[in-house]
């Protein structure tokens, strides 16, 4: 395998609030912006964040209305509402294994949104899961136009991961400049189908739609292995390491934290 990195670098982060998170990947993402990551990790470097959410949230793509997600519902089951530095449609984040990957590089978005999704399917092969890169792409415009594309996890792009047709991974891009974010989640259990409970002023029918639709077009973990999240971060990291010659290298949050700048209010 061709290395494409200088180096691979990996952290575990653990559980977060929504507010954490988020703020954790919007600052990574300018101290590679700046400069600050690769003066104290090398040039050519890349880094993978991994995550979960502590209490659970929903998260909206950037350009979403957030009018369309049940804030008062929300409120009153302890459950976070956040904006994603990227884009796509609401996800509900529960029992889940997340990841950010942050890059300067040249390199085309859809190279990278190849590479991480190869890297997550060598990973599941790891604990027995057989996941394929969908091979086709919806028109996005014409989907989010419609009532039931609310979640993100009812449609598929191309390089996304299924297991037996049904969506496994989600996962949004964002480049600044040479910057590149794309960040994604992995269900551990069913949990993330239930985003339908907190959709504002949603009539019936259009429940039922999305129920319907996350039932049929999401899959999660548990349904293949009983390997959960301390058991696939390791086998993420050793994947991760095979697009860079030294294989990867685990940080901690607080040498992050330490970075120029990383501290400094958003």
């Amino acid at each position: 395998m061709k290395p494409l990195f200088s180096s691979v670098y990996c952290v575990d982060t653990g559980a977060g609030s929504g507010q954490f998170n988020m703020d954790f990947d919007v600052r990574l993402m300018r101290a590679f912006a700046d400069g600050a990551f690769q003066r104290v990790f090398g040039e050519g470097s890349c880094l993978w964040r991994f995550y979960a959410w502590s209490p659970l949230a929903v998260s909206l793509g950037k350009n979403q209305n957030s009018a369309e997600i049940d804030r008062e519902r929300c409120r009153a089951d302890g459950v976070d509402v956040v904006v994603r530095p990227t884009g796509g449609r609401a996800v509900f984040h529960a029992d889940e294994l997340t990841y950010s990957f942050f890059v300067a590089t040249s390199l085309p978005n859809e190279l990278i949104y190849q590479m991480v999704h190869e890297t997550i399917a060598r990973a599941l092969a790891g604990v027995g899961v057989d996941a394929e890169f969908c091979r086709t792409q919806p028109d996005f415009r014409v989907r989010y136009a419609t009532a039931e594309s609310v979640s993100c996890f009812t449609a598929s792009a191309r390089y996304e991961l299924q297991v037996g047709g049904r969506k496994i991974v989600g996962s949004a891009q964002r480049r600044q400049g040479n910057v590149l974010l794309q960040h994604g989640s992995l269900p551990l259990s069913a949990r993330h189908r239930q985003i339908s409970r907190y959709l504002a002023g949603a009539p019936r029918e259009l429940v039922e739609v999305v129920d319907a639709d996350m039932g049929r077009k999401t899959a999660s973990l548990d349904e293949f292995t009983d390997a959960g999240y301390a058991d696939l971060v390791p086998l993420l990291i050793a994947e991760a390491g095979k697009f860079a010659g030294p294989g990867a290298k685990i940080l901690t949050s607080g040498e992050i934290e330490r970075l120029e700048g990383f501290q400094q209010s958003l």
